[in-house]
């Protein structure tokens, strides 16, 4: 899986939680303190645009609510139970509720990701990155994964430069913020100097991903762990853990994400085996990503989805999770138009996996990559076009309809 050559590929959902109540994420809305309320008067309307902290409280549809850990989007009504992020506290005011929390849109605007969990990649530095504002205005996405932090030393730098300020990157985040865009950073990939191998201890790396998150003010990051030198090597992955466990220690509310490849039924050894150490060493990581392609061929659709279902079905084996909880911390990263092995995801296939997401409630729906979400039937895997015919822009506009 090449995710930092002109061949590369790779790369959710409408809101993305912490895995325990410790690692709480906001990115989007404001928390809202919980209020004094008697038995038989009803706590402030839930809405599904703010963040809930654990033991916050909300009313819907006569009911009251408490949340036993960080929440948004989650709607008390379906969102309650023994393992569900919210519990019933019984009837409240005269059993209805006014309030109507919905927030609709015109059916005519584009659709608009006002999350981070639809953020397809973007590589300033190759492919002939578009305007940020262009593609924006044009799908109404609204959030960027932008690739890769590398390292110089156990320093963090931008994918072909020396660092993480001055260059193309920063530039390009800056055009991002300027159009009302946010980003999350992709540390890794395929290819190139890590930090996970070059940091010698997770106490270091922890502090080159700090500077990362400092220098931009960040909500979430996304680790591309890939390859030989950083998935494939254990004691690596055990460093990347233990740095991601302090970062969520001293950033409370960013968004851990974790992404790797896979085989068509789910995580191999590799990726069972970084779900057990996140488990075992109590690092909360929010979401893990998978990369359903280069299986060298077949239905892209079928193998997204067994992909997600056997990710799933470890997720529950070693958390404890039900189904509906494990989904809520799983993203989808795919390839749009070509992968490096030819297989074939079209926008009709793409709109189906993401309609299947939704479906699952998953955390997180990206692709790689922004760069070649432009059509160029016949031309294979480029780094600037997705080598089928197809509108510009056309994997984006998909996406950001997570």
């Amino acid at each position: 899986m090449k995710r930092n050559s002109a061949t590369q590929r790779k790369r959710g959902r409408r809101s993305l939680f912490a895995v325990f109540a410790v690692a709480a994420v906001a990115l989007a809305g404001v928390v809202v303190p919980a209020s004094a309320a008697s038995a038989a008067d009803c706590y402030p309307a839930w809405s599904p645009s703010t963040v809930y902290w654990g033991d916050d409280h909300a009313s819907y549809d006569g009911h009251n609510y408490r949340a036993k850990w960080w929440t948004q989007n989650e709607n008390p009504a379906t969102h309650s139970g023994q393992w569900d992020v919210w519990a019933g506290e019984g009837v409240c005011g005269d059993g209805e509720d006014p309030t109507d929390p919905t927030d609709p849109t015109d059916p005519t605007d584009p659709p608009v990701n006002t999350e981070q969990a639809a953020a397809p990649y973007v590589y300033p530095g190759w492919g002939n990155p578009p305007a940020p504002s262009t593609v924006m205005n044009a799908t109404g996405i609204r959030t960027f994964t932008l690739a890769f932090v590398l390292a110089n030393g156990c320093s963090p730098a931008w994918d072909g430069e020396s660092g993480i300020t001055g260059g193309v990157h920063a530039q390009y985040i800056q055009q991002i913020y300027a159009a009302g865009g946010s980003i999350i950073p992709s540390f890794g990939g395929w290819s190139g100097n890590k930090l996970g191998p070059n940091c010698p201890d997770a106490a270091s790396l922890a502090g080159a991903y700090q500077k990362v998150i400092d220098a931009f003010d960040l909500t979430a990051i996304d680790i591309d762990i890939e390859n030989s030198d950083e998935f494939e090597n254990e004691v690596v992955q055990d460093r990347i853990l233990g740095a991601l466990g302090i970062i969520e220690q001293n950033n409370p509310g960013i968004t851990t994400i974790v992404t790797f490849g896979t085989s068509p039924t789910g995580p191999n050894y590799y990726g069972k085996r970084l779900v057990q150490r996140a488990k075992d060493l109590g690092v909360p990581i929010d979401v893990f990503t998978q990369m359903p392609f280069d299986f060298g061929g077949g239905d892209m659709y079928a193998a997204t989805v067994g992909a997600t279902q056997g990710l799933n079905a470890h997720l529950r084996a070693v958390y404890g999770w039900s189904e509906a909880t494990a989904y809520q911390h799983i993203g989808i990263s795919g390839m749009n138009g070509l992968s490096d092995q030819q297989e074939l995801t079209t926008p009709d296939t793409w709109t189906r996996i993401r309609d299947w997401a939704q479906s699952k409630d998953l955390a997180r729906f990206t692709f790689w990559s922004v760069n070649r979400d432009r059509g160029c039937a016949g031309g294979g895997v480029q780094s600037a076009c997705s080598g089928i015919a197809q509108a510009d822009w056309e994997f984006t506009r998909i996406t950001a309809g997570f």
